[in-house]
């Protein structure tokens, strides 16, 4: 199966609206610390693409940004650019491949952090890791969550970053938002979650971002820890 398809085309065989959301008052500040600290016991539910990479694996990590609106959090996502070579226009968390002089997959994920969007490590608290997600391309993806307090500002990476933008915490907890697809046949069948999220654009028209693949299976494994 080519990797290039338009998942937006695939169509929807389920949405989990039978799973209850994350309870409001755990997607709060104060709830997030205290449920990293003292994590229950969980299992993740998607750790690697269905379609198993054809390259050596590559270590990575993204940041799985938490913005904190006073009582209101949103998740941080970034379109990326469609000249990069690896998931050309897609959504995703900022982040990349871990380079030598990053000592733990955290420093990966804050260093990226800041070259991709000029999110400085001043404005973020690191709540945890989460388990590694093994994408089709071959990498080796820690998601790396932290609260992120306002007042910062961004820089972005053209090169790589096409848009960044927010989407609730609530919103991507709640499995009625979560819908399943596959695409291939056989061997080759490969089933993938998508959350699309539409929103105002400042025109007042409405903006569709489709967050699917391994971005939407990393949000999927924290619905659960959330609400394990």
């Amino acid at each position: 199966m080519p990797l290039s398809f338009d998942p937006q085309q695939c169509p929807v065989l389920a949405i989990d609206d039978h799973l209850p959301a994350v309870p409001r008052d755990r997607l709060v500040a104060d709830a997030l610390r205290d449920r990293f600290e003292r994590a229950p016991v969980w299992q993740p539910e998607l750790l690697a693409d269905r379609l198993q990479p054809t390259r050596p694996p590559v270590r990575a990590s993204v940041l799985v940004p938490l913005v904190v609106h006073g009582g209101d959090i949103t998740v941080l996502l970034t379109k990326r650019s469609d000249q990069l070579s690896d998931h050309p226009g897609q959504i995703s968390f900022p982040g990349g491949r871990a380079e030598p002089e990053d000592l733990t997959a955290i420093a990966t994920a804050l260093r990226e952090a800041e070259e991709e969007i000029g999110l400085t490590q001043d404005f973020v608290q690191v709540l945890g890791t989460q388990p590694h997600y093994t994408t089709v391309t071959g990498y080796v993806v820690t998601p790396v969550v932290a609260l992120v307090r306002p007042g910062f500002s961004l820089r972005v990476e053209a090169s790589e970053v096409a848009e960044v933008f927010e989407v609730p915490l609530a919103f991507l907890m709640t499995p009625a938002h979560h819908r399943r697809h596959a695409v291939g046949e056989g061997n080759n069948a490969r089933e993938f979650l998508s959350m699309p999220w539409i929103t105002q654009a400042a025109n007042g028209s409405s903006k569709r971002y489709f967050i699917w693949g391994a971005t939407a299976a990393m949000l999927r494994n924290l619905y659960r820890f959330l609400s394990a």
